[in-house]
C-alpha cells in the first residue's frame, strides 16, 4: 500500500514560471561575464591591432612566422621573412605586432 501526498483538488502544485527560470538566468549572467565579455574585448583589441598595421612593422603570424610588413592590402598583408623572401598572409592570421621593447626584453 502506497501513500501519496496530494493537494486539494487532486492536482499537483505548480510553481511560478519565473521561479523556474531564475537559475537559468543566473547561469547565463555568470557565463556572459566570465566568457562572452572577455572574448569580445579580446576580439576588439585584435581587430584594432590589425587595422593599425603599417609598413615597416615586425609581426608574428598565427603559424609562428616572423616578418616585416612591406605593404598592406585590402584583405592581406605582404611580409618579408628573409631577404628576397616575401609572403602574403591574411590579416586575420597576424597574431602580434612586435615592438622594439619586446625585442630588447629578450
Amino acid at each position: 500500500m502506497y501513500l501519496f501526498a496530494q493537494s486539494a483538488g487532486g492536482q499537483a502544485p505548480q510553481g511560478s514560471l519565473i521561479g523556474a527560470l531564475i537559475p537559468f538566468i543566473i547561469i547565463f549572467v555568470i557565463f556572459y561575464f566570465l566568457i562572452i565579455m572577455p572574448a569580445k574585448k579580446k576580439q576588439k583589441q585584435h581587430q584594432a591591432m590589425i587595422s593599425s598595421i603599417k609598413g615597416g612593422e615586425r609581426v608574428v603570424t598565427a603559424g609562428g612566422i616572423y616578418g616585416t610588413v612591406l605593404r598592406v592590402l585590402d584583405d592581406r598583408v605582404e611580409i618579408e621573412v628573409d631577404k628576397g623572401t616575401k609572403l602574403q598572409v591574411a590579416k586575420g592570421s597576424i597574431s602580434a605586432v612586435i615592438t622594439p621593447e619586446k625585442v630588447s626584453a629578450k
